[in-house]
């Protein structure tokens, strides 16, 4: 049964169930979720723990020989399973199977913590198996439409009031890194008498720029149209040293699913099959940002910002003297509807 990270602390209240699966990048909530079950086992008496840790070459009968000793001290206990990537293997799918058969009349709970799983992943037998006699939780970021609000919910777990404007001044300097959010909710509860309201200026003053970016987020940020997010994102992903390639690859793939989206949009489908037409196909969470854009960009001026990705490709490898992360930028920013830095420079280094 699929449980989200915030409903998890409510759900183990009223039932601990054998088997546990947290999956996700996010480490905050992955970690909060991990507590959680640990905790709810103290609650229920569980105080034995066998932490597993699945590297290369792990022997996956650790896992049958620790779920079938018996303890001297309790019996039952908490089985922690680490997995460094999702890649099980033959043996570990074949493991995780055999131990979801043979929990009937066992007291002890696994817990598997893990990243992301995709949908793959969650239609396979070992995961089918453990889903059905447990709980599933996946972490996810928080995303930035509702990052404010879930930071000033946050700040009253540490008895402060944040102003929503507050709230979201913290959100686009901690964006992508809810850990670093976290700690400046602490050190402020610290520093503020118990229920202070904390005030934007606070936030400019004290808390340093700790957000984090990726070009995934800055693939969303083009689509959604979110042209001050956008510079901001371009801004970290230098500053952190991404490689200009991979920005490149980034937005040439976008431009690409646009273009493929508008030609089957030409032939009359609908835009959902235009969507499912796409390899990957579009998830339903992300087909109205691309709507957005394929709104906002007529065919025409994709294909120019498509010669211009190609352009930009050429000066990675140095064969045109195009300045790069400003042309980098200017493709984003141009995605995202707005007028490139590169706009009053010579028509040759222009989109058009």
């Amino acid at each position: 049964m699929k449980v989200f990270a915030d409903k998890l602390p409510e759900t183990l209240a009223k039932r601990l169930p054998p088997v546990v699966i947290v999956a996700g990048d996010e480490p905050l909530q992955h970690m909060e979720a991990c507590d959680a079950v640990r905790s709810a086992a103290r609650t229920r008496g569980i105080e034995e723990r066998d932490v597993l840790h699945v590297e290369a070459n792990f022997a996956w009968s650790r896992l049958r020989e620790t779920a079938a000793s018996l303890s001297l001290f309790a019996s039952s206990k908490l089985i922690e399973l680490r997995l460094a990537g999702n890649g099980l293997g033959q043996e570990g799918t074949k493991a995780l199977k055999e131990h979801a058969d043979q929990l009937q009349g066992s007291d002890d709970v696994l817990l598997i913590s893990m990243g992301k799983l995709d949908y793959r992943q969650q239609k396979s037998a070992w995961f089918q198996a453990l889903d059905k006699v447990g709980l599933f939780v996946p972490v996810w970021p928080v995303d930035v439409t509702r990052l404010g609000f879930w930071l000033r919910d946050r700040a009253e777990r540490h008895g402060l009031s944040l102003d929503l404007d507050a709230a979201r001044l913290l959100g686009e300097r901690t964006e992508g890194n809810l850990l670093a959010a976290d700690q400046e909710l602490q050190k402020l509860a610290l520093l503020l008498p118990p229920g202070a309201r904390v005030a934007p200026d606070q936030i400019a003053g004290g808390v340093e720029n700790s957000a984090r970016y990726d070009v995934f987020t800055l693939m969303d940020a083009s689509l959604k149209g979110e042209r001050e997010r956008v510079s901001r994102i371009m801004r970290g992903l230098r500053g952190e040293g991404v490689e200009a390639p991979i920005v490149l690859w980034a937005l040439t793939r976008e431009l690409r699913v646009l273009l493929s989206l508008h030609q089957h949009l030409d032939q009359g489908q609908s835009f959902e099959h235009a969507c499912k037409a796409q390899k990957p196909a579009i998830f339903d969470k992300r087909r109205p940002a691309y709507q957005q854009a394929v709104s906002r960009l007529p065919l025409q001026r994709l294909h120019k910002l498509l010669l211009f990705a190609q352009r930009l490709d050429l000066a990675i490898k140095g064969a045109t003297p195009l300045p790069l992360w400003d042309g980098l930028h200017d493709l984003a920013l141009t995605l995202a509807g707005g007028r490139g830095m590169l706009a009053e420079m010579p028509s040759s280094y222009r989109i058009g």
